[in-house]
């Protein structure tokens, strides 16, 4: 198992290279992978890397799936959510960006939520009463 989650990490490392690289140099990034020169398409490639790398980093580190899933979509729907912001001037409507940020804010309330859960102690079950 411990290789498993050291694989898990590195591919987490690297997918998070990959998303911080195409947001931050998408030229550069397009160029590298012979994508066409688009802005925006080269940035939502980074956001949505950056979630993936991040789900698969928590995955080394949490146990709860449903929290590590959570976390990975508000990584990337964050970045997402700033993406559409910053390249507003590219295209794209005001609709599509606050519905990203709005689905965002769900995901992050409902996460908070489980870890609300997941952090308070479980009542105990009294033993069945015998027969």
């Amino acid at each position: 198992m411990r290789s498993v989650r050291i694989i898990t990490a590195l591919l987490g490392l690297l997918t998070v290279a990959v998303g911080v690289w195409a947001l931050l140099a998408p030229d550069s990034f397009g160029e590298f992978v012979n994508f066409p020169p688009h802005q925006h398409f080269l940035h939502d490639i980074g956001a949505f890397q950056l979630g993936i790398g991040v789900t698969l980093l928590l995955a080394t580190i949490w146990a709860d799936a449903i929290s590590v899933a959570l976390a990975g979509y508000v990584t990337a729907g964050a970045a997402h959510t700033v993406v559409h912001i910053v390249d507003a001037h590219l295209g794209g409507s005001t609709a599509q960006t606050w519905s990203i940020g709005l689905l965002s804010l769900v995901a992050a309330a409902a996460l908070a939520i489980r870890w609300r859960v997941l952090a308070s102690p479980r009542p105990s079950t009294p033993a069945p009463a015998g027969r």
